[in-house]
């Protein structure tokens, strides 16, 4: 039976960059990938492009990219940098959870020199564990439960343990094409995304024996847990 893969993100591109080729793999072996982006990331606008129409950009790459996976993209509308960390937010992550019932979950690391990172870390924690809970007419859907994996992102980075080595090797071309439908990743005059990331594989893949690869950190309980993904 297909499993599903679902990545959380604060904004979009980050989990098709920390998490992406993983999913494509997974997509590659017929499972199904959902990416959330809980803010566009338009704020990144390149010059000569309003925010308005960057974040209309953003979206049209967001499913692009799932759609390349055979999978499918959701983009919550709270304003880049402005991701709110309250019950509201993890409601509305905890239905998302529900409705897609994943196998497996990733997000942002708690470390982070992102604001939006940061917040959507504990979000994504908080709305896993509600998610699996009983919670009457205060939540749409069955409950479900999924463990959560955070990714290693280079704005992410501090206290990160690459605890896990995941084998990515199958997805690793599609990934390299479908994260090309991204501006940013592709252009950004700050940081050379695509360099970084792509080569961060071969880095990984040669420490877990494996021809690329991408780190996840787990809370310290799960370390004790098996882990089968």
């Amino acid at each position: 039976m297909a499993k599903t893969f679902m990545a959380i993100g604060g904004h979009i591109g980050d989990m098709e960059l920390t998490t992406g080729c993983v999913l494509a793999h997974q997509a590659v072996h017929g499972n199904k990938i959902v990416t959330v982006a809980l803010t566009a990331g338009e704020r990144g606008n390149p010059k000569g492009m309003s925010v308005s129409d960057y974040r209309v950009q953003k979206v049209k790459e967001a499913n692009e990219f799932a759609k390349m996976l055979n999978g499918e993209a959701v983009v919550f509308d709270y304003p880049d940098g402005e991701l709110p960390n309250n019950d509201e937010v993890r409601m509305q992550v905890a239905e998302l959870i529900r409705k897609y019932k994943p196998d497996v979950i990733f997000t942002h690391w708690k470390d982070s020199m992102h604001k939006d990172h940061h917040n959507t870390h504990e979000i994504v924690v908080d709305a896993a564990f509600l998610a699996s809970l009983d919670m009457g007419d205060k939540l749409e859907g069955t409950p479900h439960y999924a463990p959560v994996y955070f990714a290693e992102n280079w704005e992410d980075r501090e206290n990160f343990d690459p605890y896990l080595i995941v084998d990515c090797s199958d997805g690793y071309d599609l990934w390299c094409q479908a994260i090309q439908k991204h501006w940013f990743i592709m252009n950004s005059p700050s940081f050379r995304y695509y360099d970084y990331y792509t080569h961060l594989t071969y880095v990984r893949g040669a420490l877990g024996k494996y021809k690329h690869a991408q780190c996840f950190n787990v809370m310290g309980y799960q370390k004790f847990q098996k882990i089968n993904f």
